[in-house]
Parts: structure tokens; C-alpha cells; sequence
């Protein structure tokens, strides 16, 4: 799980270092829907630890900034 949030922590960070260098905003999307599911993949991995209200805590906003993605993506 670790080496699994890191690498869509590292992909996260390149886009958006990219679409910061470039200007180039259609990366956004595509940017909220990895962040999502590295805040899904967190809150699973805080569920598993027994700390049940940042795992909550976490779910919810994964699925909040998953469904922006999803929407913007296809809206």
C-alpha cells in the first residue's frame, strides 16, 4: 500500500509540476482523479490501522474530489 501511494503521489506532483511549468491546464482532471485515489488508497491503509475517523475522514474526500474529477472530465 506504502509503495502504491507513493507512486500516485509521485505521479500527482509531475503533473502538476507540469501543468504549472507549461500553463497547460487540461492536465486538472486527470490531476484530481489521481489524487483521489491516492486519498482512497490512504484511507483504506488508516482503516487497516485502526484509526477509523481520519479513515473516514479521508474516504469521504477521496470521493469528493473523485467525483470533480470525473466530472470535469467528462462536463
Amino acid at each position: 500500500m506504502r509503495i502504491l501511494k507513493t507512486i500516485i503521489a509521485i505521479i500527482v506532483v509531475t503533473l502538476s509540476s507540469y501543468s504549472l511549468i507549461t500553463g497547460e491546464y487540461g492536465t486538472m482532471p486527470y490531476i484530481l482523479l489521481f489524487l483521489g485515489g491516492m486519498f482512497l488508497v490512504w484511507g483504506i491503509n488508516e482503516f487497516k490501522e485502526n484509526q477509523k475517523s481520519n479513515a473516514i475522514f479521508l474516504l469521504l474526500t477521496a470521493g469528493f474530489v473523485l467525483f470533480v474529477g470525473i466530472y470535469t472530465l467528462f462536463f
